[in-house]
């Protein structure tokens, strides 16, 4: 009776295991094709306008996504919202007026201002010529010079050489270290006290160009993190290009050219003051924003005070002020989208008693390309104890293939620190990846020492930084990536939705199993 009584359990436990096979396999294939393409088309469209932080694509990503989980059911947990605002402050470095002899120069185009003071008014009637900058004992272009308070000019790249390319300082084709030590000239020359320096730069142009917006686009701190206004600013350092600087020489009737090559032939310095009226307004700007993360609640059943994390970052890089919009279709449209299918997909598991065992928290990121800022809201303003927090899953990027696999298998995905905290959240994917999709796992970017260091740059590691087991999903970096080009026609939809079905059964398996993930590691 007792051998009968065994196999009888051994084929319940079978028939068992088989219908929870079937049951998530069920809802994993809730995901479709057609309804990924309809989310991400939309996020990634001209309307959405790349989702920046602080605009309207911004905005109108964060309604779509808090309806999305009202059709869903599910509950708003941030005091009846979806919505969690965050505190969030842009500083940015304002250019009001910058005039020579009534001309404007643009900050970002013509010239690049550093400093750090509040909105200031600077003003001088000449501009000193001071050469290389430098004051050596073998050759100085400033011996004799007071610059005290005053508006300085001066050439930020090389020293002088004769006309077989030796250095005057050094007697050399090798360069004194007032070439080579970066800022050297810059550091030497704030210690006489001027009021304000203009460093003439060769690359400048090229330089400005290339970053667009991002070369003034200032920083993005939470408000908890605000610095105090400097109480002892800086001199202000203001970058010039080569055709600012001709437009300078010019007014003493003469040019860029021709003072470089009066003090290489002679080696000796060639300072003097040019008569002109110089103004410039500017100084720090710090701009309050409340870009929210989106949350979406599913309560769970026995087992519901315990939290899973599915998230994604919805912001992007919006639209520049030349009009151009960096879409973000894969970046992070792709992760946002899944998000969403997941959040469809146990929403209906729920609605047909098939409800996951724990809770599980939906949340799409705000301010996650300024500095991960909405899931460091989140962690140190949770909404749910992070001490209930099993898991934090986070997907970002998982709609194309990256350079590694373009001319191989493209049925991948790399899986990013999963095994850093916990032994087993890594076999649950891998093991849930060989019973159900069948990718080949990446997990090249786990390795310490590789030079991206990814598992730090996203979202899930503000929670691992709380001792919260976390996986990243991602499907690496493209010629795309972080330019208008990264479009929702590139997209490789059939192998996203196989990456999604990974996730859900992965997610799946933590929030249905007996015990919450071990912590037992502590990897690098």
């Amino acid at each position: 009776m007792k051998k009968i009584h065994n196999l009888i359990w051994v084929a319940f436990s079978v028939v068992s295991c088989a219908q929870a096979q079937d049951v998530n396999t069920k809802y994993a294939n809730e995901i479709t094709v057609e309804s990924t393409q309809k989310h991400l088309r939309t996020l990634a469209s001209v309307d959405f306008e790349g989702r920046g932080t602080g605009q309207k694509g911004g905005q109108l990503a964060a309604d779509y996504i808090a309806n999305e989980f009202k059709k869903y059911g599910l509950s708003a947990p941030v005091n009846g919202s979806y919505f969690q605002p965050l505190q969030l402050i842009h500083n940015s470095f304002k250019v009001k007026q910058f005039t020579i002899n009534d001309r404007p120069f643009q900050n970002g185009k013509d010239i690049f201002v550093i400093g750090n003071n509040e909105e200031k008014l600077f003003e001088s009637n000449e501009i000193i010529f001071i050469g290389y900058g430098i004051d050596d004992p073998k050759y100085s272009d400033i011996t004799g010079l007071d610059l005290t308070n005053k508006v300085v000019l001066l050439l930020n790249e090389s020293e002088p050489t004769d006309d077989k390319g030796n250095s005057w300082i050094t007697g050399k084709k090798t360069p004194s270290d007032w070439s080579t030590s970066r800022n050297k000239k810059i550091k030497e020359i704030l210690k006489k006290k001027p009021k304000l320096i203009l460093a003439v730069n060769s690359q400048l142009s090229q330089l400005l160009e290339e970053a667009g917006d991002r070369a003034t686009e200032g920083r993005y701190n939470l408000a908890i993190d605000q610095p105090a206004p400097e109480k002892s600013p800086m001199i202000p350092v203001v970058n010039i290009t080569d055709h600012a600087a001709n437009y300078i020489f010019n007014l003493a009737r003469t040019n860029l050219a021709a003072v470089v090559g009066k003090i290489n032939r002679s080696g000796q310095a060639n300072s003097f003051a040019i008569n002109t009226n110089f103004k410039a307004d500017f100084g720090t700007n710090a701009k309050p924003l409340a870009d929210p993360n989106i949350l979406g609640y599913l309560e769970g059943t026995d087992k519901k005070d315990e939290i899973v994390v599915i998230g994604g970052h919805y912001d992007h890089d919006g639209k520049d002020s030349k009009g151009n919009i960096f879409f973000g279709a894969d970046d992070n449209a792709s992760g946002t989208t899944a998000v969403l299918e997941l959040a469809r997909s146990f929403s209906r598991a729920k609605a047909a008693g098939n409800g996951p065992r724990r809770s599980i928290l939906f949340i799409t990121y705000a301010a996650e390309e300024k500095g991960l800022l909405g899931s460091k809201f989140y962690t140190e303003n949770p909404i749910f104890p992070l001490a209930n927090t099993v898991a934090c899953i986070n997907i970002d990027m998982i709609g194309r293939v990256d350079d590694k696999h373009l001319k191989g298998n493209h049925d991948y995905i790399h899986a990013i620190g999963s095994d850093k905290l916990s032994s087993e959240l890594y076999q649950i994917n891998k093991d849930e990846n060989e019973k159900n999709t069948k990718l080949e796992i990446d997990y090249m970017y786990d390795n310490p020492k590789d030079p991206m260091r990814l598992y730090y740059r996203s979202d899930h590691y503000n929670f691992a930084k709380k001792g919260i087991p976390s996986i990243f999903y991602f499907s690496g970096l493209h010629p795309d990536y972080h330019t208008p080009a990264d479009t929702y026609d590139r997209i490789d939809f059939p192998l996203m939705v196989k990456r999604e079905k990974l996730v859900f059964f992965t997610a799946w398996q933590i929030a249905n199993r007996d015990g919450r993930l071990i912590i037992d590691s502590n990897k690098e």
